[in-house]
């Protein structure tokens, strides 16, 4: 087993994955013509030192990961689907995260709160209200996953992301990196967004609990105030949880997590798999190139 300077993370993007160890960061995909281009970045660690601090470093790691992740996702569908239309100054950057967000508030805050108000004259306990709000928030999620499967390029996308983890596995314990290697390995991984995003539900539930009795405008303004608590809070206990997944409580508290990877992950073919060894394979190694082709 890799000692812990030695994890690595990584992300999906269209017919590839982007891998990270480090301050290095590669983007491997597959262009139209079935080559592997690889892209390698040594990054500037502009949040090192707040990366220290416990409960803000989960705040200051999104931020970096979101960032990164567009640039990668942005890089990928220039490859791989031959797009001359890039998102790379840092203000296109901010203007897609700040869209991001607006739907995340609309989906994920607005709508549970539209459709528990309703019932909410006839259930006089407030943290049963709060309880419905996050299983109706919890529903969406689930079925939110559950539709873009359906859609045929973000199933691919979904196979990488199986590929990504399968190779982070057989990366950490320490084995040569090969498909044939990689194939055996699960493609549910502790450590990944789609848990972290679950954690993130089930804490929501928790906090808004205690926030008592509002007015709708407030309900909606204090969540979208508590998001950076929440956020740092859950990514502390997906930190804690994957240094002990030994143990039987951190077993129960992470398996919901790997069951959404159901949704998040599917069963990768030789090539995708070959795709994320040559990813992982760029951040792990010593010498350093801006971009190489397969």
């Amino acid at each position: 087993m890799k000692n812990k300077k030695d994890l690595v993370g990584g992300q999906a993007v269209y017919e590839g994955v982007m891998m990270r160890k480090g301050i290095d960061i590669a983007v491997a995909v597959r262009d139209p013509d079935g080559q592997i281009v690889v892209k390698k970045e040594r990054l500037q660690p502009y949040f090192k030192k707040w990366t220290q601090i416990p409960f803000l470093r989960g705040l200051m790691i999104l931020m970096d990961s979101l960032f990164w992740g567009i640039k990668a996702l942005n890089y990928s569908t220039q490859v791989a689907f031959k797009e001359d239309e890039k998102i790379d100054s840092n203000w296109e950057i901010g203007l897609a995260l700040l869209l991001g967000f607006v739907f995340f508030v609309i989906i994920f805050i607005v709508l549970p709160l539209l459709v528990v108000k309703p019932i909410e004259k006839h259930i006089s306990s407030q943290i049963i209200i709060r309880l419905l709000e996050g299983i109706v928030r919890l529903v969406i999620f689930v079925f939110y996953l559950f539709s873009i499967t359906k859609i045929k390029e973000i199933y691919r996308v979904f196979q990488y992301h199986g590929a990504e983890h399968k190779t982070v596995f057989c990366y950490e314990a320490g084995e040569e990196l090969t498909v044939e290697n990689c194939r055996k390995y699960s493609r549910f991984h502790p450590r990944c967004g789609t848990s972290f995003l679950l954690v993130v539900m089930i804490v929501s539930i928790v906090i808004f609990a205690f926030l008592g009795q509002q007015t709708f405008l407030l309900r909606i303004i204090s969540r979208i105030l508590l998001i950076p608590v929440i956020f740092s809070l859950s990514y502390e206990i997906i930190r804690l949880g994957s240094q002990h997944t030994d143990s039987w409580f951190w077993k129960i508290v992470l398996t919901p997590g790997l069951w959404m990877q159901y949704f998040t992950t599917k069963e990768p073919d030789d090539s995708q798999l070959e795709t994320a060894i040559v990813a992982l394979k760029e951040v792990t190694k010593e010498d350093y190139a801006s971009e190489v082709s397969h």
